[in-house]
């Protein structure tokens, strides 16, 4: 009579829950800049985790589930329009967490300094094109590393390199130009 062994290496698959409500709140940030409206933005997140969960068999345990679930939003987004050319310019108005560091609350002048550089900063990204905006928001605001970004948009690793360095000159300008 044999003894089956269980193997504690053999770690239990992730549930899709355990790996994408941790990502809801930059999901809803992103799709917030995306969509530049709160309730289209709920939405669009719902519909992501909706084909998320029903799409969940077909991912790869270990591979990247933020990249995933980003890639997801973004694809549901673009076929909810024409194509990235319609996506609206997009308004930093309902983030303020964007340069809400960059100054010191406690005094008129740097109130002022804080909102001069938060209002130059929204407008020097809602002039960039969509595909140079998409690439900063996903890297500075979301934190997500060039692969992760590449995985998440379907480009190049150098592309996502690109883009990004393009559109930090273009900012970096706009604060020059102000």
């Amino acid at each position: 009579m044999g003894v089956e062994v269980l193997r504690m290496s053999d770690p239990q698959p992730a549930s899709f829950e355990e790996l994408a409500l941790p990502l809801l709140d930059s999901l809803y940030r992103y799709a917030r800049w995306l969509t530049r409206d709160r309730s289209e933005a709920e939405d669009l997140v719902q519909e992501a985790y909706l084909k998320g969960l029903r799409g969940f068999q077909s991912f790869i345990a270990g591979s990247n589930m933020r990249a995933w679930m980003f890639r997801i939003l973004r694809n549901t987004f673009l076929t909810s329009r024409t194509g990235l050319r319609a996506v609206p310019p997009i308004s930093l108005d309902e983030q303020p967490e964007i340069g809400e560091s960059i100054a010191d609350p406690a005094t008129p002048e740097s109130n002022f300094l804080r909102n001069a550089n938060v209002e130059t900063l929204r407008r020097a990204i809602e002039n960039l094109p969509p595909e140079f905006r998409e690439v900063l928001l996903l890297c500075d605001v979301e934190g997500m590393r060039y692969k992760e970004i590449a995985e998440a948009l379907s480009i190049p690793i150098g592309t996502v390199t690109s883009r990004l360095l393009r559109a930090r000159q273009k900012v970096r300008r706009a604060f020059e130009e102000s």
